[in-house]
C-alpha cells in the first residue's frame, strides 16, 4: 500500500513538473491576458446583456487584436531602426577611438575588444530579429487568454468561490476582497498614468519643437500604447526624439527632451506617482507599495510590478488575521495561590 502511494505521488510530481515546463515560457502573456481581461471586464459586463457574453468577449478580443497588430508593427519598425543605429554608432565610435593618439598597449586592447565585440553584437541583434515568431506566439496566447477569461468570467468567479474551504471562508473572502481592491487600484493607476504620459509626450514634442502637431499627437498615442508593452514603456519615444536632436547637432534640445521625458514620462513617474495613486486607493503606505513594485520587478520581471504590491497587501491581511486569532486564544497561564507561612514550632 505504501509503495502504491509513493508511485502515485511520484507520478503526480512528474506530471506537475512537465506541465510547468510546458507552460512556463507562456506565463507572461497569460498573466497580462488575465490582467487586461480584468481591466476590460466592466465594459464586458455592460455589453453582455445587449449582445451576449460570447459576442462581447469576441468583440473586445478583436479590438485587442487590432491594437496588438499596431503595437507589433510599430515595435518591429522601431526595433530594426534602433538596433541598426546602435550597431553603426558602436562601430563608428570604436573606429574614431582607435584613431586617437593613445598608447600602443591601449590601442591593442581596444582593437582586440572591438574584434570580439562586433561579432557578438551582430549575433545578438540577429537573434533579436529572429525572435519575432516567439513574440507572435505570445500574442496569440495572450489573445486566447484574454478571450476565455472574459467569456467564462462568471464560471471562473464561481469556481474560485467554491474553492474556498467552508472552515476558512471568512479569511478567503477577505483575501479575495483585498486582491480585488489592490488589483483594481493598480489597473486604474496604470490606465490613468498612461493617458497622462501620452498627453505630456505630445506637449513635450510641441514645446521642444521636435515635430508638427500631428506627429506630436502620434508620438503621444505611441507613448500611451508602448506604456502597456513590457520593457518598451514610453522612454523609447523621448529617446528617439533626443537621438534626432543629437543627429542634427541640437544638443541642448536633446538634453531638454531627455530630461523632460525621464522625469515626466518614463521611468520616473512609474516609481513615484504610481505608488502614490495605488496607496491612496488601497489605504496602504506608499513606501510599502514602492517596495512591492521595486522588489517584485527585481524578482519576477515586469510581472512583479503588479504582483509585488498584491502579495504584500495579502501578507498584511494574513498578519491581521493571525493577530486576531492570537488575541482570541485563551491564556494558558494559571494564577498561583499565595503561599502560606509555615507555622512556627512551639517552644
Amino acid at each position: 500500500m505504501r509503495a502504491e502511494k509513493l508511485v502515485w505521488a511520484a507520478t503526480v510530481l512528474i506530471i506537475i513538473y512537465i506541465s510547468w515546463e510546458a507552460i512556463s515560457p507562456l506565463i507572461t502573456p497569460m498573466f497580462f491576458g488575465l490582467i487586461l481581461a480584468y481591466a476590460a471586464h466592466p465594459i464586458h459586463r455592460r455589453l453582455s446583456p445587449r449582445i451576449g457574453g460570447m459576442k462581447s468577449a469576441l468583440l473586445l478580443t478583436m479590438g485587442m487584436l487590432g491594437l496588438g497588430s499596431i503595437v507589433t508593427f510599430e515595435i518591429l519598425m522601431i526595433s530594426v531602426q534602433v538596433a541598426s543605429s546602435f550597431y553603426h554608432s558602436v562601430v563608428d565610435f570604436f573606429r574614431w577611438l582607435m584613431t586617437q593618439p593613445l598608447p600602443p598597449e591601449v590601442l591593442d586592447f581596444l582593437q582586440n575588444f572591438f574584434n570580439q565585440l562586433v561579432p557578438r553584437l551582430s549575433d545578438y541583434i540577429s537573434r533579436q530579429a529572429f525572435s519575432l515568431p516567439m513574440y507572435l506566439l505570445q500574442l496569440v496566447v495572450f489573445l486566447f487568454t484574454f478571450y476565455y477569461a472574459l467569456a467564462f468570467s462568471r464560471e471562473i468567479a464561481e469556481e474560485i468561490r467554491l474553492a474556498i474551504p467552508e472552515r476558512n471562508r471568512h479569511l478567503g473572502e477577505e483575501i479575495l476582497e483585498s486582491l480585488n481592491k489592490t488589483l483594481g487600484a493598480l489597473v486604474r493607476a496604470w490606465l490613468v498614468l498612461n493617458v497622462v504620459k501620452g498627453v505630456l509626450m505630445t506637449l513635450g514634442f510641441i514645446a521642444f519643437g521636435v515635430s508638427d502637431v500631428y506627429t506630436a499627437i502620434v508620438a503621444g498615442f505611441l507613448t500611451f500604447i508602448f506604456s502597456f508593452v513590457p520593457l518598451f514603456e514610453g522612454w523609447m519615444i523621448w529617446l528617439i526624439a533626443a537621438a534626432y536632436f543629437i543627429k542634427n547637432g541640437a544638443y541642448f534640445h536633446a538634453a531638454g527632451i531627455a530630461l523632460y521625458g525621464f522625469l515626466l514620462v518614463s521611468p520616473m513617474p512609474d516609481y513615484t506617482i504610481r505608488p502614490m495613486m495605488v496607496a491612496k486607493d488601497t489605504n496602504l503606505d506608499e513606501t510599502l507599495v514602492f517596495i512591492g513594485m521595486i522588489g517584485g520587478t527585481w524578482a519576477m520581471g515586469v510581472k512583479g510590478l503588479i504582483i509585488g504590491p498584491i502579495v504584500l497587501n495579502l501578507l498584511l491581511v494574513l498578519l491581521k488575521e493571525w493577530k486576531r486569532a492570537i488575541s482570541k486564544e485563551p491564556s494558558h497561564q494559571h494564577s498561583q495561590a499565595p503561599l502560606k507561612q509555615a507555622p512556627r514550632p512551639q517552644a
